[in-house]
């Protein structure tokens, strides 16, 4: 007698989400970037359909609020902001994606992305500068008044990830922003262009190096 394969149930709401960027910044002087792409990756063997939903939709226009995705596939979402004005700058709004599976309702999973308007990318490089610079000068003067004599600890692991973790990141988000194969209007070398087989691996694997260091 043969024996049925059932699909295994899948829990609502812990399907890992992997959508690129994971935030969007959008430069009030320079209308090139009013216009951001969210990238929706599905690394799974099965459809997924989604649902964006937004803090402040009448600050933006996305061309697509729900959709499907093919097995082992992404789909691009673009944003436009329309209202840019002063009284919107460092405003956080977020956008949260659902995703479900096809023909079902119940939603397997979610992933919230930050989007902020800021006056000018000068100015945030000049910030972030003045931010790391301090920082530094703060955990400088912190190492100084709390050094103590030098204790070797045998055994004592190691903190903070480690550079193969790091290296892996680096890897991943590169092949994420580096262009998809059969994108003719990128000015990258054709030999850098990436299938969206390989992106999925990317999304995939920086998604588990994710929920490793959140443990």
């Amino acid at each position: 007698m043969q024996q049925q394969t059932r699909k295994p149930e899948l829990l609502e709401g812990n399907l890992p989400v992997f959508v690129f960027p994971t935030e969007l910044i959008f430069y009030a002087d320079d209308q090139s970037t009013h216009k951001q792409v969210l990238t929706l990756y599905n690394p799974y063997e099965f459809a997924l359909t989604f649902k964006v939903l937004c803090t402040s939709p009448s600050k933006y226009i996305a061309a697509e609020t729900a959709g499907a995705v093919k097995p082992q596939c992404c789909v691009d979402i673009v944003i436009r902001h329309k209202d840019v004005r002063a009284s919107h700058f460092g405003v956080v709004d977020k956008f949260r994606l659902y995703v479900f599976e096809q023909s079902q309702k119940k939603t397997l999973g979610r992933k919230e992305v930050n989007a902020t308007l800021l006056p000018s990318a000068k100015g945030q490089q000049h910030k972030e500068e003045e931010e790391k610079r301090f920082k530094n000068e703060h955990m400088a003067e912190h190492v100084f008044h709390e050094h103590k004599p030098y204790k070797p600890d045998v055994g004592s692991p190691p903190s903070g990830p480690s550079l193969l973790v790091v290296f892996l990141i680096i890897i991943c988000t590169a092949a994420l922003m580096l262009p998809t194969l059969g994108d003719i209007e990128s000015m990258v070398p054709l030999y850098l262009h990436l299938s969206v087989r390989m992106k999925l691996v990317a999304a995939y694997v920086l998604g588990l190096i994710t929920m490793y260091l959140r443990k």
